[in-house]
């Protein structure tokens, strides 16, 4: 009987015992990102999905080095959601979890973590230090790199009479696809070619030249510089070219690398474009900038380790260049052109070109590489920022910032700091008065134990945080921001458009001033004037969901809104319009360098496809597809000034016809598209000529893809 007995309960107790045991294995895990590296004198910051529970004492948490104890500065951030480890000196780390950190229930994803303290960030010595890299880091699945579209705009010169390029900061040249100095333009809207328009006789426009791409190249930006144009562009590594000599001693099984390519060209007699040098390095273009006679291109290069090489090799590691002034032949960049970048966790190099347009056939070109995934860009006229963002199991995320100096064609490493959540685009960065703003969005939309909010950050030269605001719009995300002195706006969205204005002129205090909230939601924002701003963006609808709950959220037709912000405490949207219906698109919602900028006349335009809602279900009919330019301004408000959009007939878009970009010069308008050029009075848009151009193909003008001799 007792036996029995025993049995029952031995029996019991092991039930208990399995049971206790599974549901400790389906535990919530509590997911910490930190990243592998920190430099000396900066903090290690280490991030929790859920805050450590209320008793503990940050002492409890501790470092070692060498399996000894070793001091360090611990400090608890954000409710307890982050831990700072400070004042080491440089060396390899690990950090120690209790186990009970956040409480009974819950257990930490990892109890120790392995970093390094480095002591300034300094040229690979060996193949092997990159090999080592590659080996501690694996891919997060990360969104893809975006190359970009593209704070002070500055659009426009008053001295200038024709259309500059939208650009972000003042000094700061973007590349765009078509630009214009005035009297010609020139642009690579289909790729394969560079296209120079003279209009100068707006009534009767020539065409200067066409210089086909037949070695593979393709181009997708220029900068215009005098009589010198810049094509930068693509080329796969394979390509038999003329230029670059690239041995291939097998087949591959994998898609073959880019190279991306900074041409510059002769054009001192436009309808003979001579190409005098390029250069350029192994990888995707995430974005360039011109200050001067200086091109900036920054590449991403992910290595491909080929199916036949279970053991990568020197030549994948490491990134290759090419320049047309030193050699005929692509070759690997040397080992001290390359470094590892402190907290990088991508395995992949951010490659930095700089290209001085003016050194003609003698130098001027320098190229570095850092181990560390480079995503988003901003540059001021002296330094340079980019961003990567560190993933912890789809859950937490983190963005490194990392900051350049420049100098001519010197880019030197400085600093990084490490931000919870993610950078959208250049328009969340911005430097001011030496301080670096941004803001970020950390979490899911979706996703209750790790809910989305908002931050704003401001940091110092020595990218130490010296003032935030955070848990802004808690289950929104951003969608467009815009730093203009002391004031940075935010827009985020989930089912109303909260525009956010917050006072940044005390970096040490920075403060939300007001708050208004609409319907529908603004994708990029330019201002106006000094107190008020424009709005891109679509309209939303908000329908009945059959299943309860929320409302199901749609986009509506394009929108654009003029926000008044002179009372910074009381936002207001003082004016809107709204084109077409569901489906309607402009590329300047994506892209800002779509924007027409008249700022004499007031007047903003912009590509545009209108599509309403059909008679069918569910299906979007193109209604028409062309340009839109209103007048915009505070007292007026939204006013529309021209439609140049054509009725369409059939259900989808002719891309070769689609107008790309809108220009102006002097007194009349341009509108570009691949096929042919337009151009209108700038009075009445009365239309003056049409020159049709895809076909042409001149005797005079043979391709010229070889560098001149």
């Amino acid at each position: 009987m007792n036996t029995g007995r025993w049995l029952i309960v031995l029996g019991v107790a092991g039930t208990i015992g399995i049971l206790l045991l599974i549901s400790f294995l389906f535990w919530p895990k509590v997911g910490i990102t930190s990243t592998k590296s920190v430099l000396a004198g900066q903090s290690l910051n280490v991030y929790f999905t859920d805050p450590v529970k209320g008793n503990l004492d940050v002492s409890q948490f501790h470092v070692k080095k060498s399996n000894t104890k070793t001091p360090a500065k611990l400090s608890y951030g954000n409710g307890k959601t982050s831990l700072q480890v400070g004042e080491l000196q440089p060396g390899d780390y690990t950090l120690h979890i209790p186990a009970n950190s956040f409480g009974i229930w819950k257990r930490a994803a990892d109890q120790v973590l392995s970093f390094t303290v480095l002591e300034s960030v300094q040229p690979v010595t060996s193949i092997k230090e990159i090999e080592n890299f590659f080996e501690r880091v694996e891919p997060q699945g990360r969104s893809e790199v975006m190359e970009e579209s593209s704070s002070e705009d500055k659009a426009s010169s008053g001295g200038v009479d024709h259309s500059q390029t939208n650009q972000q900061v003042a000094g700061v040249d973007e590349a765009d696809t078509v630009k214009t100095d005035g009297d010609f333009l020139y642009d690579v809207l289909n790729g394969e070619g560079l296209m120079i328009t003279d209009i100068r006789n707006p009534n009767d426009m020539v065409r200067a030249s066409k210089t086909d791409f037949t070695d593979g190249f393709y181009a997708n930006q220029l900068y215009v510089d005098q009589d010198k144009m810049i094509v930068i562009g693509g080329q796969n590594l394979d390509a038999p070219t003329s230029n670059m000599d690239v041995e291939i001693t097998e087949d591959r099984i994998m898609p073959t690398q880019q190279m991306s390519i900074i041409r510059v060209y002769d054009v001192t007699d436009r309808t003979n474009p001579k190409l005098i040098r390029e250069t350029g390095a192994e990888g995707y273009v995430i974005g360039t900038r011109k200050i001067g006679q200086f091109v900036y291109m920054i590449t991403n290069n992910q290595p491909f380790f080929w199916y036949d090489h279970p053991t990568p090799t020197e030549d994948q590691l490491v990134p290759k260049i090419y320049d047309s002034t030193a050699n005929q032949k692509v070759q690997a960049l040397s080992l001290d052109k390359i470094s590892i970048l402190p907290g990088a966790m991508e395995p992949s190099y951010s490659v930095i070109t700089t290209l001085d347009i003016e050194s003609g056939e003698k130098g001027g070109v320098d190229t570095k590489a850092y181990l560390g995934s480079g995503e988003q860009l901003y540059m001021s006229a002296n330094h340079l920022y980019l961003t990567s963002t560190n993933y912890q199991d789809n859950q937490q995320s983190t963005s490194e910032v990392f900051k350049f100096s420049l100098d001519k064609t010197n880019v030197h490493f400085l600093q990084t700091a490490q931000l919870k959540g993610t950078i959208l685009n250049q328009f969340s960065m911005d430097e001011h008065n030496g301080y670096f703003r941004t803001v970020t969005t950390e979490g899911n939309l979706w996703d209750e134990r790790n809910k989305a909010k908002n931050h704003l950050f401001i940091l110092d030269e020595n990218m130490k945080q010296v003032g935030s605001v955070e848990n802004l719009a808690v289950n929104e995300r951003i969608y467009s921001a815009r730093f203009l002195g002391d004031k940075a706006y935010m827009v985020t969205f989930r089912e109303t458009d909260p525009l956010f204005v917050m006072d940044v002129a005390d970096p040490n205090n920075p403060k939300v001033l007001g708050e208004l909230k609409i319907p529908g939601f603004s994708n990029y924002l330019h201002p106006l004037d000094e107190g008020h701003l424009i709005g891109f963006g679509y309209e939303t609808i908000a329908k009945k969901n059959p299943q309860g709950g929320a409302p199901i959220i749609q986009t509506g037709g394009m929108k654009i809104s003029v926000f008044d912000v002179t009372d910074f405490a009381n936002p207001k949207e003082t004016a809107s319009e709204i084109i077409g219906g569901q489906g309607t698109y402009s590329s300047v919602q994506q892209d800002h360098h779509a924007l027409f900028i008249h700022p004499n006349r007031n007047l903003f335009g912009f590509p545009i496809s209108v599509y309403e809602q059909s008679q069918r279900d569910n299906i979007l009919d193109l209604q028409s597809s062309g340009a839109m330019i209103y007048e915009i301004t505070a007292e007026r408000g939204i006013v529309k000034t021209a439609d140049l959009t054509k009725r369409m007939t059939n259900d989808y878009m002719d891309w070769e016809k689609e107008i790309q970009r809108l220009l102006y010069s002097g007194n009349s308008l341009y509108t570009i598209s691949i096929n042919e050029v337009n151009s209108y009075t700038l009075d009445h848009y009365t239309p003056l000529d049409t020159l049709e151009r895809a076909s042409y193909t001149p005797d005079s003008v043979p391709a010229r893809e070889s560098i001149e001799k």
